[in-house]
């Protein structure tokens, strides 16, 4: 699941309401070859269940009618399974299911039991079948009839209504992970629980049913609907089974002997065609670094109107699900950051394939194999599919948005313990992916590309069609780097927290620079915290020659020679995760060089003076000095990373209109001179990556209130409905975005009406977001009351409160609270502990944290409150800053002006 592609061969695209091909027997075999053994004996008893160990189902056939416009479905399950002991009961996962018959067959003695009494556990989210007299030890088969609901937000099963060239559609899709397959499928609704699906649905003969597997047949039952039956899965969790209704088209090519195809709604299939041919090479990518083929006759990447708040797609093995912003084009408003966007959705996705889909962790504690892997993966293939986008440098963004996390005293380890529905939703967070990415692009530059990979593979052929935990990794790891990893890695996923390397000392003896290492930690909101120990490899180099070192801080210290005089860089190419703090003379030899720095190690110093100065372990005005420092020609990469602080730096002096309007001054001073190099229009030849730091560039004087580029953007809106040069598709919505933040009353109610005329669901739901992005506050109540309305849609409306609480946080969090059902009905139902509180993300009163702590006492379980105490201890380090750091700040400014 991913949290908010070129080739020479020509697409054949195909529209209908089947698959490209009908699938014979020996094509769909291919994926069954491992199915109905375990690659490896796994221990139950010492997994963490919510189910009784007495049961082990091996295959299931479903069989599904859904009614879209009644908003429900009828089933019929036949599970096979084994009952590993006597007993007189047999409970699995349910929710929101009712019962119409039950039946168990003993396939031994084929008698039957008729005489089950169902009683159903609403909180626990369980069914439990009770049998007159006790079963024995076998092989049964449970045969259940029952109907079921279709939602509206994406959970179980739900519907997406859109806008299209016939009038109002409504499709229907799935969201399985993590535990709602149970919404549908009366199951054993937990990872470990590997099984085989035979899939059957009865649809509208119009419409197109997609699944993980091709559709064998399809057979008319004379009354406009058709039965479509699907191949039988690998052996999978139950989070992995997928199935759509609708009004679609498919296009395919072939790639590796896999036929990779996407599907969208009828009419914007041509906006999926990038995505497909991309996928081509991502595919073959994967086949070879994995050293296991993928072992399903079809790959499809399904792309849904709508939005969640919570992730932009699932990784459904043989049939990924993207909401359309993630993975499709509009001409009219896609930039190259959404082609990359696409690139890396559809990478992420195809990664979990592998890590996740063909081998799974047990339980949701080791939810960061999957989601950790896929990401480092995702950057890993844009490195080798597209260096010219300089993907390192988006690393670095990655390994600072985890630290950001991990340095407050609310973090937890990557490896987690999970022990309920509500807390494996909330473990899909920053540390799960960030974090753990970032410390698996560590720990393989520790042990070499090759070893890692083999290792990978290593892990993958053993565990093929089973589940692991961690330990399963690092054992390969270690065996194939033949140095100790398992250490390491333990460190660094099993106890929480950021390393902070101090180099105290660095010192020119005999044309040799020796350094001096010492391990604390970085605590943003924990003063005088007793660092815990990591073993920390440290790369360091001497700024501008190749002259590269390298050791493992044990024990809290360490020391490193470089075979050169010159000026250290400590984390060298920026790959470890931990912080760097330089000695007072060190930093000052490194700011007065900085010229000399490698731009990748430019960016990552900046990272960590920004964050040491905000939480004291440094002055602040450090930061300040590399800026004044940092060369005009400098890379856009650190322009752009320069440029991000200086918004947030704005604000903090928010209330001091004098330092605001200096600081403001010192800025544009800086930024200016790159905007009329860059200019508003792109320039033949350049670099993808020099329009993305336009766009942020221009974005960030639009914030900063530079006059020039208000003017020319409220110019470009004025005009853009009559020249088509005025707002060119890499400028649309970000002219549109700094029109909205500052727009008046006439101005909003113009883009209202541009969101209720629009047809492309792609642009119509960004249009209803900017409508929430205003800094006025009467207008950004006029967005709520919208949001509640039927008019942006059901899944558009949480999006427009959370935008709303990006400028007004008292204002959303009270307004969501205030209309809490309405919001309710409009938010994921397994991610509302999350969604409340994040609307408070944005706060810097004190005010907000009794607010917050009244809700969680009023509607969150204990066991349900991590997003909210992430969310205050924001909002004390944010108080805290402004007490503490943004003093020094406004007297550095009061220096520079004399």
């Amino acid at each position: 699941m991913k949290p908010s592609l070129i080739s020479l061969a020509i697409a054949t695209f195909i529209s209908g309401s089947l698959p490209a091909t009908t699938w014979a027997a020996e094509d769909v075999a291919k994926a069954k070859q491992h199915q109905h053994q375990d690659a490896i004996s796994i221990d139950y008893s010492k997994i963490t269940t919510q189910l009784p160990r007495g049961v082990r189902p091996s295959h299931y056939d479903i069989a599904l009618t859904p009614n879209a416009q009644a908003a429900s479905f009828s089933g019929k399950a036949a599970i096979t399974l084994s009952l590993l002991q006597a007993s007189d009961s047999i409970t699995l996962n349910a929710t929101d299911l009712s019962f119409k018959r039950v039946r168990l067959i003993d396939l031994k003695t084929k008698a039957q039991f008729d005489d089950a009494k169902v009683t159903v556990n609403k909180e626990a989210q369980t069914a439990s079948f009770h049998f007159s007299k006790a079963l024995k030890k076998g092989e049964y088969k449970l045969e259940l009839e029952y109907d079921g609901v279709i939602g509206t937000q994406a959970v179980g099963l739900f519907s997406l209504d859109y806008d299209s060239a016939d009038g109002k559609q409504r499709a229907l899709y799935t969201q399985f992970e993590n535990s709602d397959a149970r919404r549908v499928i009366p199951s054993w609704d937990e990872p470990i629980f590997k099984a085989t699906f035979n899939l059957e649905v009865t649809v509208p003969s119009k419409q197109m049913a997609v699944s993980n597997m091709p559709v064998l047949s399809k057979t008319e039952l004379g009354n406009g609907t058709s039965l479509v039956k699907f191949g039988t899965s690998p052996k999978m969790s139950t989070y992995l089974l997928f199935l759509s209704v609708g009004d679609f088209e498919r296009a395919t090519v072939m790639a590796e002997g896999t036929e990779i195809g996407v599907i969208a709604k009828r009419g914007s299939l041509d906006q999926a065609r990038y995505v497909l041919e991309e996928s081509k090479g991502i595919l073959r990518e994967f086949n070879d670094y994995f050293g296991t083929r993928y072992p399903l006759p079809k790959l499809d990447n399904v792309a849904a109107p709508g939005t969640s708040q919570f992730f932009s797609a699932m990784e459904n093995w043989g049939a990924i699900f993207t909401f359309e912003s993630s993975i499709l084009l509009d001409p009219a408003i896609s930039t190259h950051a959404n082609k990359q966007l696409a690139f890396v959705t559809a990478a992420h996705e195809t990664a979990h394939q592998w890590f996740g889909d063909l081998v799974t962790m047990q339980w949701w504690d080791d939810l960061w194999l999957n989601e950790g892997f896929a990401s480092w993966m995702e950057n890993r293939t844009m490195m080798r599919l597209h260096p010219e986008w300089l993907p390192e440098f988006n690393a670095i963004a990655v390994r600072e948005q985890a630290i950001a996390r991990d340095a407050l005293a609310t973090t937890h380890p990557v490896v987690q313990k999970i022990r309920t529905v509500d807390q494996a939703s909330q473990a899909f967070d920053t540390i799960t992916y960030q974090k753990g990415e970032a410390v698996i692009r560590m720990l393989e530059n520790y042990v070499g590309a090759d070893a890692w990979r083999d290792a990978v593979r290593a892990y993958m052929k053993k565990h093929a069609y089973s589940s692991t935990q961690s330990r399963d990794l690092w054992v390969q790891v270690e065996k194939a780097a033949r140095k100790p990893i398992v250490a390491i890695a333990k460190d660094f996923t099993e106890q929480p927290g950021v390393p902070l390397i101090y180099v105290d000392d660095v010192a020119c003896k005999n044309g040799q620079s020796i350094v001096s290492l010492r391990q604390g930690e970085f605590s943003k909101d924990i003063a005088g915290k007793k660092p815990l120990h990591w073993r920390v490899p440290v790369v360091a180099q001497i700024a501008g020659t190749k002259v590269v070192a390298n050791t493992l801080v044990v024990n809290g210290k360490g020391s490193l020679q470089l075979p050169a005089c010159g000026t250290v860089v400590v984390n060298a190419g920026q790959v470890g995760y931990y912080r760097t703090l330089y000695a007072p003379k060190v930093l000052a030899q490194l700011t007065q060089n900085f010229g000399q720095v490698a731009a990748i190690d430019q960016v990552g110093i900046l990272s960590d003076n920004w964050s040491m100065g905000l939480a004291g372990q440094q002055p602040i005005t450090a930061y300040l000095d590399l800026v004044k420092a940092t060369p005009s020609q400098a890379s856009v990469q650190v322009w752009g990373d320069i440029a991000d602080v200086f918004v947030t730096l704005h604000g903090y002096l928010k209330g001091d209109p004098q330092r605001q309007q200096a600081f403001t001054h010192f800025a544009l001073q800086r930024l200016s001179p790159l905007m009329q190099e860059l200019g508003w229009q792109a320039k033949a030849g350049e670099a993808d990556y020099v329009a993305n730091f336009r766009s942020n560039l221009i974005g960030v004087l639009g914030a900063l209130g530079e006059p020039g580029v208000l003017a020319e953007a409220k110019r470009r809106f004025e005009v853009m409905d009559t020249d088509p040069n005025a707002a060119p598709a890499a400028l649309r919505l970000l002219i549109l975005s700094i029109v909205a933040g500052n727009a008046d009353q006439k101005t909003w109610d113009a883009l209202h009406a541009k969101a209720h005329a629009e047809k492309s669901s792609l642009v119509r739901q960004s249009l209803y977001t900017l409508l929430a992005s205003t800094n006025d506050k009467a207008l950004a109540q006029q967005a709520l009351d919208l949001a509640l309305t039927d008019e942006p849609g059901l899944t558009n409306s949480a999006a427009m409160i959370r935008q709303v609480s990006a400028n007004h946080a008292d204002l959303a969090f009270d307004f969501a609270v205030a209309n809490m059902d309405k919001v309710n009905e409009r938010v994921d139902g397994t991610s509302r502990s999350r969604f409340f509180p994040a609307l408070a993300s944005a706060s810097s009163d004190s005010k907000m944290i009794a607010k917050l702590n009244a809700y969680a006492n009023a509607h969150l379980d204990p066991s349900a409150r991590r997003e909210l105490e992430t969310v205050i201890a924001g909002i004390s380090y944010r108080i805290k800053v402004k007490q503490e750091r943004v003093p020094a700040i406004r007297a550095w400014l009061d220096s520079q002006a004399k």
